[in-house]
C-alpha cells in the first residue's frame, strides 16, 4: 500500500495554505529569522572584546598582567616564554594569539588571525606589532575562512530544503547518496577555487576533505531536522546551523571574542570545528584538524542513524 508518511511529516505544505495563514505565516517566519540573524550578529560583534584571549610574555609577566587587568579585566590570559623563538612557535601552533617582548617593546602577532586580532593585541600592549605568520596574498583581510565556511553552510542548508521539497519520498539510501555526492562536490569545488585564488593556502586535498565533511554534516543535519520537525524544521535549522553556527564559527574573530557562555558552540556545531580545521590546515600546523574530522564525522553518523530509525518507524514508499 502506498503511503505518504514522510511527505506529511516533513515536506513543505505551502500548497495547502491558501488563506490568510498562507499570506502571513511566511511573513512572520521570514521576519523572525531575519531579526534573529541581525540580533545575534550585532549582539556578538557590534563591539567585540576578547575574553581570556591567550597571549605570551617574554619577560616580567606580573607587571604586564596588572596593566592589562586594569585596562580590560579578564580580556587576556598570559603565559610566560623564555625567548621570542619559543613564543613564535606557540603562535604558529595557535596556542597563543600574540607575544609581548618586554625588553624590545614589540608584540609578535599572526596576521593570519586577521587585522582585528592584531589591532586588539597591539593596542592593549601599546607596542609595535611584528607579523610572524602573515596571511596569504589572496587573503589580506583574513576573512577567507569565514566566507568559505558561510558559503558551505548556506549551501548545505539550501540542499536540505531542496532535498525534501523536490523529493519528499526519496528512499533513505538514495537520500544519503545525494548528501554524500553534494558534500564531495562542495569539497572539491571550494578547495579548488580557494587554492586557485590563494585564499586558503593549505594542502588542497586536506582542505577538500574538511570542506566536504562540513558540507555533508550541515546537509545531513538540515535533512534530519526537517524530517523530525516537519516544515518548522527549516526555520530551526536556519537558526541553529546558519545563524548560530556562523556567528560562533570563529571565521571573523577567534572564539575568545565570544561570551564565555557561548564559546561551547564553536566546538560543537559543524561550522565552528570546520573553520578551525580549515584555518589550521592553511596556517597553523593543522591545529584543530583531528578534532574537526572526528566531530564532523560524528554529526554525519548520528544524522544517518536518526534518519534510519525514523524511516524504520515510519516507512516511506511511493
Amino acid at each position: 500500500m502506498t503511503t505518504t508518511t514522510e511527505y506529511e511529516d516533513a515536506a513543505p505544505r505551502g500548497h495547502a495554505q491558501t488563506g490568510m495563514r498562507g499570506v502571513m505565516l511566511p511573513v512572520l517566519i521570514g521576519t523572525l529569522t531575519g531579526a534573529i540573524f541581525v540580533t545575534v550578529f550585532l549582539a556578538l560583534f557590534h563591539a567585540p572584546t576578547p575574553h581570556g584571549l591567550p597571549l605570551g610574555i617574554v619577560g616580567a609577566v606580573d607587571t604586564v598582567q596588572a596593566r592589562l587587568d586594569a585596562q580590560r579585566p579578564g580580556a587576556f590570559t598570559l603565559t610566560s616564554f623564555v625567548d621570542a623563538q619559543s613564543a613564535t612557535e606557540a603562535i604558529r601552533r595557535r596556542e597563543i594569539y600574540g607575544a609581548f617582548l618586554t625588553n624590545e617593546g614589540k608584540v609578535l602577532v599572526a596576521g593570519a588571525n586577521g587585522p582585528s586580532v592584531t589591532a586588539t593585541v597591539s593596542q592593549a600592549l601599546q607596542a609595535q606589532p611584528v607579523d610572524v605568520l602573515p596571511s596569504s596574498a589572496g587573503d589580506t583581510a583574513g576573512l577567507s575562512t569565514f566566507y568559505a565556511g558561510f558559503g558551505v553552510v548556506l549551501a548545505g542548508f539550501l540542499f536540505g530544503q531542496i532535498s525534501y521539497g523536490m523529493a519528499p519520498l526519496l528512499p533513505l539510501r538514495r537520500r544519503l547518496l545525494s548528501i554524500g555526492i553534494f558534500g564531495a562536490l562542495n569539497g572539491v569545488l571550494v578547495a579548488g577555487i580557494s587554492s586557485s585564488l590563494n585564499a586558503l593556502p593549505g594542502n588542497v586535498a586536506v582542505l577538500a576533505l574538511v570542506v566536504a565533511l562540513v558540507a555533508t554534516a550541515v546537509a545531513a543535519a538540515t535533512v534530519t531536522i526537517i524530517r523530525l520537525a516537519g516544515p518548522v524544521g527549516t526555520t530551526i535549522s536556519s537558526v541553529v546551523l546558519l545563524i548560530l553556527g556562523n556567528a560562533t564559527g570563529g571565521g571573523t574573530l577567534p572564539v575568545a571574542y565570544l561570551p564565555e557562555w557561548l564559546q561551547w558552540a564553536s566546538g560543537v556545531l559543524p561550522v565552528g570545528v570546520g573553520v578551525r580545521a580549515i584555518k589550521g590546515v592553511s596556517y597553523f600546523q593543522n591545529d584543530g584538524l583531528a578534532t574537526g574530522l572526528l566531530v564532523l564525522a560524528a554529526w554525519i553518523a548520528v544524522c544517518a542513524g536518526v534518519l534510519f530509525l525514523k524511516d524504520r518507524r515510519q516507512p516511506v514508499t511511493g
